[in-house]
């Protein structure tokens, strides 16, 4: 027997000769504890996390998935999903659960005439990006290229190309899902739209997609693109040079504060590496001397002690903070959207980022606006799109050494900005609770999505994500 953990919090002894049928039936692997693959398939990217599966389905095909959900189902096992295993909470692992590892499901297709793809659970960002790029075209999509594309579409998808492209979600076309029973359904804007509605910000709650369709634009293969740098001790004056410079920013350019210690890589003066800096990150998705014009001023604002921004490859921008968010480090996250970087804001911030010790902390500021703002609030379920910008306060450490002094830091950083907040991401959420979801849907949306668990997923079978869960059974 194999003693597996429910969905009820208790355990449950599950028969040989289930767990040996579903091995066999998998065009993938099953992976269980003692196997030599084990320990590294257990290993999801946020090293504070380390949790111990019962059984890992590493699934190759959309058949091995709705195997591995059947046989979760007919005991009621705990089942955790993973595509790119970035969850910052680790909801992609479970302790003596189910895995449901869609990572070998890594297929994409491109259509140039068309400018679509169709992409598999399983790809990473830079997966994309590579074959996409291949006909000079994109999909919107995130910031470091071993995130998964699954994880971050459901969520909304923020990145470079949000100003000009809109969210990932707002390229999405079409899915197709495994349901809670072990069904198959595809939703799109004209078949099941409802659900397509809900998957188009509501995380995994309904299902586990195995394959998105985008639409691709035209991008690159060169943009005007990368990073100038400040000293720390200027933040504020750089953070309201930054405000008035982006006030009449073009869709085309996207732009991200970043605060942190001069990272200790070649491309970084050795008398740099180790030092307070503030960086403006540039990427404008149109020509590069459209783009040379437009950045400019930024450029020559104050004294920069580096100015990496220049014309490159996107796909070599699309890696440039890869370094800085490996496998394996510790880290800790709190979020918020900012209406605006008011003096309050801008202070609060500089405050805090003098404050950072760990050599890999790092957080961002994200520039919203463009053409994800223009999208209908309630035409996809993810909410905040008026948001002006969203601070992404993230710590980082090697290991348990210093890390709860970095927490401390987050959380204090984002008590202090708790006046201004007006929102969250969904995909920066910790494991937060039920209110920070609900918070970051809006009570509409929130009740809406609960209303479609209902329907999809009424056993909440789906729980190990930011959940939603279902409105009681009517009547």
């Amino acid at each position: 027997m194999t003693m597996l953990a429910t969905i009820s919090s208790g355990r449950v002894d599950v028969d040989e000769r289930a767990v040996a049928d579903l091995s066999t039936h998998l065009n993938g692997e099953l992976v269980r504890p003692g196997d030599a693959a084990y320990d590294q398939a257990r290993r999801v990217w946020n090293g504070s996390i380390s949790r111990f599966p019962g059984l890992i389905a590493r699934c190759a095909s959309r058949e091995d998935v709705i195997a591995a959900v059947r046989f979760a189902r007919s005991s009621n096992v705990l089942v955790a999903v993973r595509g790119g295993g970035h969850s910052f909470p680790g909801y992609s692992a479970c302790d003596d659960g189910l895995v449901i590892d869609l990572s070998p499901m890594n297929g994409i297709r491109v259509d140039p005439e068309t400018r679509t793809a169709r992409v598999e659970a399983g790809a990473l960002l830079g997966d994309l990006d590579r074959a996409t790029q291949e006909f000079g075209l994109a999909a919107p999509s995130g910031i470091v290229t071993h995130t998964g594309v699954a994880g971050l579409t459901l969520g909304g998808g923020l990145g470079w190309l949000m100003r000009k492209y809109g969210l990932s979600i707002d390229q999405l076309l079409s899915v197709e899902m495994v349901t809670a029973d072990g069904g198959f359904v595809r939703a799109s804007a004209t078949e099941n739209p409802e659900l397509f509605w809900g998957v188009r910000g509501g995380g995994g709650n309904f299902g586990i997609v195995t394959e998105f369709e985008f639409a691709l634009s035209r991008v690159g293969p060169i943009v005007m693109a990368g990073p100038v740098f400040w000293p720390g001790a200027d933040s504020a004056k750089v953070l309201r040079f930054y405000r008035d410079w982006i006030a009449d920013a073009p869709d085309e350019l996207m732009t991200m504060v970043v605060h942190r210690r001069a990272a200790d890589v070649s491309y970084i003066p050795a008398e740099l590496r180790g030092q307070p800096v503030v960086a403006v990150v540039s990427c404008y998705a149109g020509p590069v001397d459209d783009g040379e014009k437009v950045i400019r001023p930024l450029k020559a604002f104050g004294s920069p002690v580096l100015d990496l921004c220049r014309p490159k490859p996107f796909l070599e921008h699309q890696a440039m903070f890869d370094p800085g968010y490996p496998p394996g480090w510790w880290y800790y996250m709190r979020s918020c959207d900012v209406a605006e970087l008011t003096d309050e804001v801008i202070d609060i911030t500089a405050e805090h980022a003098a404050r950072i010790t760990s050599p890999l902390t790092a957080f961002p500021i994200w520039h919203g606006g463009g053409a994800a703002a223009r999208v209908g609030e309630d035409d996809t379920a993810f909410h905040g799109r008026a948001a002006g910008h969203t601070f992404n306060i993230t710590a980082a450490t090697e290991g348990a050494d210093g890390f709860e002094r970095e927490r401390d830091w987050v959380r204090s950083f984002w008590s202090d900005l708790a006046p201004f907040h007006t929102g969250v991401y969904v995909n920066f959420l910790m494991d937060e609770g039920e209110e920070r979801v609900r918070q970051a849907y809006g009570e509409a949306k929130y009740t809406r999505l609960r209303a479609l668990k209902r329907t999809w997923d009424p056993d909440n079978f789906f729980r190990l994500n930011q959940n939603i869960a279902p409105l009681p059974a009517s009547g």
